[in-house]
């Protein structure tokens, strides 16, 4: 057994065994699910369900690359156990701003939770801290790489700064709007990471085949809670880190660019919901029924278990399509 199948288990079983241990702990803490009147009825019966869930895949990446970079430093591989910390610092950053904000919903019963200027501003701060750690502290340079024609292009340190920091915000809350529906952002999230793993195994890029490999892990056992009926939820602590979990992988290839392919998914959700606001001012009308775009098909009479397996297919899809241009 080779050492990225056996940090692949380890990580399945720590966050299994995790698992098992917290949701009796959030459900004694009354940490439950808040539906929207508006929203789908059927999701009415998850009220109260365990959330905050994204807790679990945060302690199992903490043990779990704790170990690895003992084990690497004592092999004498310090050079990997290096890089793999910022990605560790950088799940734990986004997490924090995403624990807030449940953690006022859910344990002090502030509706609103964080504001979402004082969000943006934790997202940004974090973004921000993290590309100039790459420019400055690991000098990754500032080339990235562009799908179709193969190469990397190099662009101005000015232009990449805020680039970077703009793929983070938008690729966190692009996640953030996926998790709707159980099993969902978990899903397509999975199906991303372990694209980019392979990527990294393909460029040889060693810190983001043991990051991935974590992340997958941790996420495929987080999946057994979260499939419907879910078990638990992963709360905006989960769905704020694993996208910034993508940024901070795509960002590390220098393959920004390709989460418009691969993360299409997260994207139109995006956009779903930037068009039905636009609209709406404009005319008063909706073009979907009800937005991000998963509810729309849901309202539409598509099962979640349905719209979990059509939204991960196509990004199955779409990674092999990603895979193949890079």
């Amino acid at each position: 057994m080779n050492f990225d199948t056996k940090i692949l288990l380890i990580s399945f079983v720590v966050s299994i065994i995790l698992g098992i241990l917290v949701i009796p702990i959030l459900k004694k803490l009354k940490v439950g699910q808040i539906e929207r009147d508006d929203g789908p009825k059927s999701h009415l019966k998850k009220q109260g369900t365990p959330t905050m869930g994204g807790i679990i895949i945060i302690l199992a990446m903490i043990i779990i690359i704790t170990g690895i970079y003992i084990y690497l430093n004592a092999n004498n591989q310090a050079d990997i156990a290096n890089k793999l910390l910022p990605m560790l610092l950088i799940t734990i950053g986004f997490g924090v701003v995403g624990f807030i904000d449940d953690f006022k919903k859910l344990v002090l019963k502030n509706t609103e939770g964080l504001k979402p200027s004082y969000k943006m501003i934790g997202l940004l701060v974090i973004s921000v801290a993290y590309v100039v750690f790459l420019v400055k502290g690991l000098n990754i340079g500032t080339d990235i790489y562009i799908p179709i024609i193969k190469t990397f292009v190099n662009i101005p340190v000015w232009i990449y700064i805020p680039f970077a920091i703009i793929v983070m915000l938008a690729t966190t809350n692009a996640v953030n709007l996926t998790d709707g529906i159980d099993g969902l952002a978990t899903s397509v999230t999975t199906i991303i990471v372990a694209c980019l793993t392979v990527i990294g195994v393909i460029f040889d890029v060693k810190e983001i085949i043991i990051f991935g490999t974590i992340v997958c892990g941790c996420n495929l056992a987080f999946l057994i809670f979260n499939l419907h009926p879910a078990k638990m939820f992963m709360g905006d602590t989960g769905s704020l880190m694993l996208g910034g979990v993508i940024a901070a992988m795509a960002l590390v290839l220098k393959m920004p660019l390709l989460l418009i392919v691969i993360a299409l998914i997260p994207v139109l959700e995006t956009l779903s919901v930037m068009i039905q606001v636009t609209y709406y001012k404009k005319t008063g009308k909706r073009i979907f029924k009800m937005t991000p775009i998963h509810h729309h098909f849901e309202l539409s009479g598509w099962s979640e278990n349905k719209i979990v397996t059509v939204f991960s297919l196509i990004t199955l899809i779409l990674c092999v399509v990603g895979l193949n241009i890079i």
